[in-house]
């Protein structure tokens, strides 16, 4: 039986993902991913207002007329959920932990996927892949994966990406949408990052908080990483401890754009302060204009 604080959680994340995509999001999702997966059903005449990127070129020289491919749409799609629940996750200084607001992103764009009829799955990682959802439909499914992602405590330490991004290869048989929720503070991902956008639509969702960026002054003070256990004692207000902190998400910034980038991932950060939901939405309006270029 779940605790009742972590069941009220659930049911607050579900009503305000619900809402969230019956308000807004639903239509950006299926303008974006619906139709992604198009298969050749046959051959039409042009007529004016079609789309001439679709002319079959030798078709219409063998019959001297513009002929129009038509394609159908796969009926649904398949979208598969990578989420970290690494140590980091617990971790924020705002309203929500790192690993609330990885919930609420999932729980999102899990009811988005299914309200255009798509399977949702789900793969959790910290230092091994820990558990894996099988893609299904449906509310039941999806207040699985809220409940999953928002109470799952890793049996292992460390962020192991690259071996969580392997597994999802292997899970995905045909072409889908992944989406990969993480602060993607890992190491060596890139090729297995790049491999997985080969076959799929691939699209990375930094969480991350803004102490993670500045840290207030407070003085002396004990740091504990609960990726490693490890504690160490710092001076938040020395100049040595400033520069350290920005030379480390400096260095973290630069390797991620360097592997999305190698992949043609696209990249959304969001913070545990934003309303992450606005922000998804504009993330979807954006990448739309820049697909229409």
């Amino acid at each position: 039986m779940l605790p009742e604080e972590l069941l009220r959680k659930v049911r607050l994340i579900e009503i305000t993902t619900r809402k969230m995509v019956d308000d807004v999001m639903s239509g950006q999702y299926r303008s974006q991913f619906k139709g992604q997966g198009m298969q050749f059903s046959d051959h039409r005449l042009y007529v004016p207002g079609d789309d001439i990127r679709h002319i079959d070129w030798k078709v219409s020289a063998r019959t001297r007329e513009a002929m129009i491919k038509k394609y159908e749409e796969e009926r649904e799609l398949t979208v598969f959920l990578i989420v970290d629940v690494s140590g980091s996750k617990l971790f924020g200084s705002s309203r929500k932990l790192k690993a609330e607001a990885a919930a609420e992103l999932a729980g999102m764009l899990a009811w988005a996927a299914i309200h255009t009829g798509d399977k949702v799955g789900l793969l959790l990682f910290s230092g091994e892949v820990e558990k894996i959802v099988p893609p299904k439909k449906g509310k039941q499914h999806i207040l699985r994966i809220i409940r999953e992602t928002l109470a799952y405590r890793p049996r292992t330490r460390g962020t192991n990406l690259r071996d969580a991004l392997e597994a999802a290869g292997r899970v995905m048989k045909h072409s889908g949408v992944v989406f990969v929720i993480s602060d993607f503070f890992a190491e060596e991902f890139d090729i297995p990052l790049k491999r997985l956008a080969r076959s799929h639509d691939v699209v990375a969702i930094g969480v991350g908080d803004e102490r993670e960026r500045e840290f207030p002054d407070l003085g002396r003070m004990v740091l504990y990483d609960p990726e490693s256990g490890a504690e160490r004692t710092v001076d938040s207000s020395s100049y040595l401890f400033k520069q350290w902190l920005k030379e480390v998400r400096l260095g973290h910034e630069t390797d991620c754009k360097t592997a999305f980038k190698g992949g043609q991932v696209e990249f959304l950060p969001i913070l545990t302060k934003e309303d992450y939901g606005e922000a998804v939405v504009r993330f979807f309006r954006a990448r739309a204009r820049r697909r229409r270029r």
